[in-house]
C-alpha cells in the first residue's frame, strides 16, 4: 500500500482519476484545489493490481524462447551498430538483457531490475497492458519474432 499525491489541471481531474483506477487498486480520491484555485491536488491510497493468471503455454521459458538466439557478442555488436531504435532493436536488447539476468550468458550479467525495465519499455512501445510479467512478454515476443525471421 502506498500514498499518491498528484497536482493536475482541473480539466484533467476526471481523466487522471480514471487512469489511476485502471492502473492501481485505488481507494477514494480526495480532491482539493491548489492555493491559486487553478489546479487540483489529488490524494489517494493505492496498491498494485494483482497480475492475472495466464496459461503457461502462452509464455515460453527463457531457455525455450532463446534457443536459437545468436551469441551475445554478435547480438551486442548488432545493437551497437544499429542506429535505428525501432521495435526490433528494443526487442533484441530486452531479450539479451533478459538472457543475461536469467544467467544464460556465461560471464555476463545484468540486474533483474534492468531486464524488467527494458521489458516494460518494450511493452510500452507495443502498447501492451501490464497484465502480465514483462519479462515473460519479452520471451513470448522474441520467440514469435525468431520464428518469423529464421
Amino acid at each position: 500500500m502506498f500514498d499518491i499525491r498528484i497536482i493536475c489541471d482541473a480539466a484533467d481531474t476526471d481523466r487522471v482519476v480514471a487512469a489511476l483506477d485502471s492502473a492501481f487498486n485505488a481507494g477514494t480520491v480526495t480532491v482539493h484545489p491548489t492555493r491559486n484555485g487553478e489546479r487540483h491536488r489529488l490524494y489517494l491510497r493505492a496498491d498494485h493490481k494483482p497480475t492475472p493468471a495466464r496459461d503457461v503455454t502462452d509464455w515460453p521459458h527463457a531457455v525455450q524462447a532463446y534457443a536459437t538466439a545468436p551469441e551475445h557478442d554478435s547480438e551486442l555488436a548488432w545493437l551497437e551498430a544499429t542506429e535505428s531504435r525501432g521495435r526490433e532493436w528494443w526487442l533484441r536488447r530486452a531479450a539479451l538483457w533478459d538472457r543475461m539476468a536469467h544467467g544464460l550468458v556465461p560471464g555476463h550479467t545484468v540486474s533483474t531490475t534492468d531486464a524488467f525495465d527494458l521489458a516494460c519499455r518494450l511493452m510500452a512501445i507495443d502498447g501492451a497492458g501490464l497484465g502480465c510479467n514483462p519479462r515473460a512478454y519479452v520471451r513470448q515476443q522474441y520467440a514469435l519474432w525468431a520464428a518469423k525471421n529464421r
